[in-house]
């Protein structure tokens, strides 16, 4: 029996290679992973979210399917399937703060980052930590995307060592450093 990933792989080359039965395959074998994933970086939203896992899971997928990619692996995919969720949320959170009055500031809260996963983030501090990301991925893009993998795709350290195809000890250290950088980044003064 093919093992998960090994059996993802086959089908993310053959629906590259235009295989559309591969490519419904690849939708029903990850959907309900990309929906964990979703429901776990929505639970960090703020609570009267408009966006649901599902509508989150099926943007991102239309977003990948655009996409012409030379897919290496599950790993790969997972971390672009993260990007895309992370644009899609930023996204949504420029059109709400773009309706409020003040929207465009973006002040975040230093007892709210000083751990970046537990708390619900309120639109205008997800874009500040969108700004900050971009601006760390400038400077060290490995760390910007361990932030954006283990943030806005909830992956595992060993799930994003595995996708950046480094050490989990390496993920760790990266982890801790970016982290840091994104507390000075985003706290006010």
């Amino acid at each position: 029996m093919i093992d998960e990933p090994a059996r993802l792989t086959r089908l993310l080359r053959d629906w590259q290679r235009g295989d559309a039965d591969a490519g419904a395959a690849l939708a029903a074998a990850v959907h309900d992973e990309l929906r964990r994933v979703a429901a776990a970086r929505l639970r960090l939203e703020r609570d009267n979210h408009t966006l649901q896992p599902t509508a989150l899971v099926n943007e991102a997928w239309l977003r990948l399917v655009d996409q012409r990619v030379d897919w290496q692996g599950r790993g790969h995919f997972f971390a672009l399937a993260a990007q895309a969720m992370r644009r899609i949320l930023v996204d949504h959170a420029r059109r709400r703060c773009s309706n409020k009055r003040g929207g465009n500031q973006l002040v975040a809260s230093v007892d709210e980052l000083e751990d970046l996963l537990p708390s619900p983030m309120p639109d205008e501090r997800l874009l500040a930590m969108d700004e900050a990301l971009t601006r760390l991925a400038d400077i060290d893009p490995r760390q910007a995307r361990v932030v954006e993998l283990r943030f806005f795709a909830g992956l595992s350290v060993a799930d994003t060592a595995a996708a950046l195809d480094v050490s989990p000890t390496t993920v760790k250290r990266e982890w801790a450093t970016a982290r840091a950088w994104l507390f000075d980044a985003i706290a006010p003064g």
